[in-house]
């Protein structure tokens, strides 16, 4: 299955039209992106912390196809896709019930801290990719015959 996050969203996720602020979206879905992170027992701590490799956001994209509320259960589902050596994407899908409500890619690369340079992804990130790419496919299969 695609990794899965659940989310409330709270009076301080919305602006003063009471719906979930368009740029908190963003961070809703980096949430579920670092749950897969420390699911996939990747030490956060260490990942985000004077780390020797970063994973800057070069992409982003959100379609927004209803409202969110406060009181709204978001289940966010993500699925993680190696586009390159040195790249990364993730597809986020939020529902609220059986309704899908928004959209997402963020699309990463890998750079040394230090230098800047793009780099090769670690293994550890191969592996969070690989685990995460694995079950969503497997997902996809079991719907598949479903539908037969």
């Amino acid at each position: 299955m695609a990794f899965t996050y659940n989310r409330t969203v709270r009076f301080q996720d919305t602006d003063a039209a009471g719906v979930v602020y368009f740029t908190n979206v963003l961070g809703i879905c980096h949430e579920a992106y670092e749950e897969s992170l420390e699911a996939s027992s990747i030490n956060l701590k260490d990942f985000f912390n004077n780390p020797s490799a970063a994973f800057p956001i070069v992409h982003a994209n959100v379609d927004f196809l209803r409202p969110m509320f406060v009181g709204d259960k978001l289940l966010i589902s993500l699925i993680p896709q190696k586009l390159g050596v040195d790249k990364f994407e993730i597809t986020y899908e939020i529902t609220v019930g059986e309704v899908v409500v928004s959209k997402a890619i963020t699309r990463h690369v890998c750079i040394d801290v230090n230098s800047r340079v793009k780099q090769e992804l670690p293994d550890e990130i191969i592996q969070w990719l690989e685990t995460n790419r694995r079950g969503a496919e497997g997902a996809e299969r079991r719907r598949a015959r479903e539908v037969i």
